[in-house]
């Protein structure tokens, strides 16, 4: 079913039909479980972090801890305060965390992967302010395993001449 089309301007208004330009991205939905939470999981390094957000005071629970004493430094709290900061949400949303794996560094990216993606589960609207800000992007960077003949992944013994 073609209709035929006399300018470029009437080709901007015109329906897009599967086979023609793009089609229209679906408009996401809310992902919220029975208790309201939206659940996400994050990962950077060896990291992997359960994430469920709700609606609260802002209090934000890693491993059963308040975030001030699991993430002492403040370099690592305000990583995981950027996606609030971003979507303008700061002190909406209680967070609570589980982390397993990696570094303190690594575990708080992701957290941070995790906060983003569950907020924009729980607010579909705010995909597009955390893509932007590159929050929604698992950073895949990981070391690099040690091989066989090698000091370390790449590194080589030291070269004996005598």
């Amino acid at each position: 079913m073609a209709t035929e089309l006399s300018s470029f301007a009437e080709l901007k208004k015109a329906p897009v039909v599967a086979g023609g330009i793009q089609a229209a991205a679906p408009t996401r939905e809310k992902e919220v479980d029975s208790q309201g939470r939206a659940y996400a999981t994050g990962r950077r390094k060896n990291a992997v972090a359960r994430v469920w957000v709700k609606p609260g005071t802002g209090k934000i629970t890693v491993n059963g801890r308040d975030q001030t004493i699991y993430f002492a430094r403040p370099t690592q709290r305000m990583m995981i305060q950027q996606p609030f900061d971003v979507s303008q949400r700061n002190g909406q949303f209680d967070v609570v965390a589980t982390v397993s794996g990696g570094g303190l560094s690594g575990q708080a990216g992701a957290v941070r992967h995790g906060i983003a993606q569950a907020l924009s589960k729980f607010e579909p609207a705010l995909r597009g302010s955390m893509k932007s800000s590159g929050f929604l992007t698992r950073d895949s960077r990981v070391v690099e395993r040690k091989k066989y003949g090698r000091a370390g992944a790449r590194r080589r013994f030291q070269f004996s001449k005598r």
